[in-house]
């Protein structure tokens, strides 16, 4: 009389463990360092903030009629302003920074007075990285003038 076999041999289960561990070495390289990919998809999602923040208060000002109102109507002049609109609010200068996000530079929006109203400045956005301040993400954003 045959017995039928149960389970898996020595030699099966140390197969699945070589082959898994060999996926496991391909696929860790891939894992290692995100950081910069977060940091990148951060910076994006900051500049997205921004420039949302920016249409927000500029549909206030339209509303109230470019008149300074508290939570609905700032003023926005240069790039530096939406940050102050946030909340909380996001200090941006244009000192390279490795913990804090950064402009480019901090470009005023064109006109004067309440010529700079509804026009739009590309501003762009930076994160840095390490301690020679290389980015670690930028991102463009679309500035609104309003409240001037």
């Amino acid at each position: 009389m045959k017995q039928s076999q149960r389970g898996f041999t020595l030699i099966e289960l140390v197969m699945v463990i070589v082959i898994l561990g060999v996926l496991a070495a391909v696929a860790l390289p891939k894992f290692v360092d995100l950081s910069s990919d977060a940091k990148s998809a951060a910076v994006l999602g900051v500049a997205g903030g921004l420039s949302s923040e920016a249409s927000i208060n500029y549909a206030g000002c339209a509303v109230t009629g470019q008149a300074l109102t508290t939570n609905k109507c700032s003023t926005v002049a240069k790039c530096s302003d939406v940050g102050g609109l946030m909340n909380p609010p996001i200090t941006l200068g244009t000192t390279c920074s490795t913990t804090a996000y950064y402009l480019t530079a901090d470009t005023a929006i064109t006109g004067t007075g309440s010529a700079k109203n509804g026009v739009p400045q590309t501003c762009t956005l930076n994160y840095g990285a390490g301690s020679t301040c290389a980015s670690a993400g930028t991102a463009t954003f679309t500035v609104v003038g309003a409240g001037n």
